[in-house]
């Protein structure tokens, strides 16, 4: 897997989302946004689907084993939360965010994967406090 350039489209998308999300629908650059995000989002999936979709795999194997692997795109988050400065960007999520899942560690509570970059990695979040790397391009 090319992990710096699954890195950089991630990167790109996530920008894309965080610029559609700031928008209304009213406003008149919006579907001209969501378009183009569309497009990353389909160029994307072409380039890494299958490698990200192994990944999943394995998270869910390990880690939810009961809950069904969707595809890539649905773990990336619709808002990212940018921390640090331009030349060390890191990026966060809510709680809320990424696709639901029945963690085998964790019963009852609310858990969710979700894609994140700098680096390229998949996270599980169980509820607003926990969140562990599960998985890193490599």
């Amino acid at each position: 897997m090319d992990a710096k350039g699954l890195n950089k489209a991630l990167v790109a998308l996530v920008e894309k989302k965080n610029e559609l999300s700031a928008l209304t629908y009213n406003d008149t650059n919006y579907d001209v946004i969501e378009e183009q995000l569309h497009e990353m989002e389909d160029s994307f999936i072409e380039k890494y689907g299958k490698d990200l979709e192994a990944a999943l795999e394995e998270v869910h194997d390990e880690y939810c084993s009961d809950s069904d692997v969707l595809l890539p795109i649905a773990y990336v988050a619709k808002k990212y939360i940018k921390k640090g400065t331009d030349s060390d960007v890191v990026y966060d999520v809510s709680h809320k965010e990424g696709v639901w899942v029945e963690a085998d560690k964790f019963p009852k509570k609310e858990a969710r994967l979700v894609i994140v970059p700098n680096p390229a990695r998949i996270l599980l979040m169980v509820g607003p406090d926990y969140k562990q790397e599960v998985w890193r391009a490599s």
